[in-house]
């Protein structure tokens, strides 16, 4: 049993991050404006830390007929001429409480009419003592007012660190901490409700069961090794062979899925490829319904890429619109045909423009082998013109490829003509070659976006294989506890429960302010 606790006192010093630095910027009262810069209607200040409430009491202000005899607000939103100092009510105020006031440093000085939120510890997002304060928008009154708290002592907050200070104080773990700037950067629907996912702590759960199993597998193993005459481990090999096989498939389905949450939060990297003139910028302008690309009748207008998103449904499209494809002895062009061939490479989906006003060309039958191991939708563009190039055509010199899954759409960059068409089966193109399974966004597994989670899971599975290395050379049973611990620190690593000191620094310093 002495070598299971020593275990648990090692297990137990992964989880105290708090070196004397942390603890004495946890000790102090942090503030930031929390909404973005410009003319908005409304500021938003937020305050956190054990002086929050006191020294924001100490500016509040609001008028006695605000008060009616029994003490509560009345109809007045006037300041009288005879304000005084709330302190009191502030200092005394239920937590998740409204205050309305002025906010100045003194009754003759009043900068601004306000709103005075009271969020008491732990019901707060920082799990401490946190005030937000809402003043009238467009910058000044928000930053007379954050002026006024650190000339009494508060310090400002560094980016993202009242988030830091919810994970630090238990509130939320890493995968919740590092949603909340997934949620923030959203741009599709899909994105979205991954990480609200999160958020709400579907990756927390799932990762948190399996380290109870292997918490579960060590303490056995100590317990056997303390006490050998009472409990057996002659058959215990194959029992945490199971577990691990049971809890590596786990693994592997979030690893799987992680290449979705990429696509899913990233967006869908989707490479505009013709040879030149087809009408790939023209597409591009069409489907983001701007003239957002350069479209002239001159060959080789387009020397570089041009990336932009869109929202298709619930899905995002990185565009990226290349150079025409062709041999050329212009040596700037070249260089941006070489960057459309990397960009076929990289890409996730390849929209590959034909003209369909003229006959196939050999330069169109190597684009089409080229994406040929790649998800692809073949749009015959110029569909408005008299046709030259048919469907049975393309299909064919598809067929030559091996490009059977290949979707081949009539269309008109002109017109319009087979966009909604388009959009659907992306959609559908979507769920059939990006997931893992039907349906996967609304599965209720969890979808892993992070590259630092993903890279934990991954040395988890290290640590499996040396376990089964170890029992397969049969060594001694007390060194399979050290690579179990492995893999609990590893998926520890995940939820931020063993996570070091200086990735806490440089994950919340890529927060944005007030966050």
């Amino acid at each position: 049993m002495a070598a299971f606790c020593v275990t648990v006192f090692l297990v137990l010093c992964c989880f105290n991050f708090f070196d004397r630095k942390n603890r004495k910027k946890m000790a102090d009262t942090i503030a930031a404006i929390a909404t973005a810069s410009g003319n908005g209607s409304i500021s938003i200040l937020r305050v956190s830390g054990p002086e929050s409430i006191d020294i924001t009491a100490h500016f509040f202000y609001h008028s006695k007929k605000q008060q009616d005899s029994a003490g509560q607000p009345s109809d007045s939103n006037l300041p009288e001429s005879e304000p005084y100092l709330s302190s009191d009510s502030l200092v005394s105020a239920s937590t998740h409480t409204i205050h309305y006031g002025w906010f100045g440093p003194s009754p003759e000085e009043l900068i601004d009419e306000v709103l005075v939120l009271i969020m008491r510890a732990p019901r707060s997002y920082t799990a401490e003592d946190v005030v937000e304060i809402q003043c009238h928008g467009g910058g000044l009154a928000a930053k007379k007012i954050l002026e006024l708290l650190l000339e009494r002592g508060i310090r400002l907050a560094e980016p993202g660190e009242f988030t830091k200070r919810a994970f630090l104080n238990g509130r939320i773990d890493m995968t919740q901490a590092e949603s909340v700037m997934e949620v923030i950067r959203s741009k599709s629907d899909l994105a979205l409700e991954t990480a609200e996912d999160h958020l709400r702590g579907d990756v927390r759960d799932c990762v948190r069961q399996m380290r109870d199993v292997i918490l579960t597998d060590m303490a056995y193993l100590e317990a056997a090794l303390d006490d050998p005459e009472h409990i057996e481990l002659t058959d215990y090999p194959a029992t945490l062979t199971s577990h691990l096989d049971s809890l590596e498939q786990k693994i592997r389905s979030l690893l799987k899925r992680s290449e979705n949450g990429r696509m899913i939060s990233e967006g869908i990297r989707t490479a505009i490829v013709g040879r030149p003139n087809v009408g790939k910028s023209s597409f591009l302008n069409c489907i983001l319904r701007e003239d957002r690309a350069i479209v002239t009748d001159v060959p080789g207008t387009t020397r570089d890429t041009l990336e932009e998103d869109v929202r298709i449904g619930s899905v995002l499209l990185r565009l990226i619109d290349t150079a025409g494809i062709r041999d050329t002895s212009d040596v700037v062009e070249s260089i941006g045909v070489e960057k459309a061939r990397s960009e076929i490479t990289n890409a996730d989906l390849i929209i590959c423009v034909l003209d369909s006003s003229e006959p196939m060309t050999d330069e169109d039958r190597l684009l089409l082998e080229k994406c040929s191991d790649k998800p692809c939708i073949v749009l015959l563009n110029k569909s408005d013109l008299s046709p030259q190039l048919s469907l049975a055509d393309v299909q064919k010199e598809c067929a030559v490829y091996d490009m059977g899954k290949t979707n081949i759409l009539e269309f008109s960059a002109e017109t319009g003509d087979g966009l909604s068409v388009l959009e659907q089966l992306i959609g559908e193109l979507f769920l059939q070659e990006f997931c893992a399974e039907p349906d996967c966004h609304r599965s209720k597994e969890p979808v892993i976006t992070s590259l630092r989670q993903k890279e934990a899971l991954r040395q988890a599975l290290d640590s499996f294989d040396r376990i089964r290395q170890t029992m397969d050379a049969g060594m001694p049973e007390d060194l399979l506890t050290i690579d179990l611990l492995g893999s609990y620190e590893a998926l520890g690593r995940v939820t931020g429960e063993t996570v070091e000191d200086d990735l806490v620094e440089k994950i919340f310093h890529e927060f944005c302010m007030g966050k």
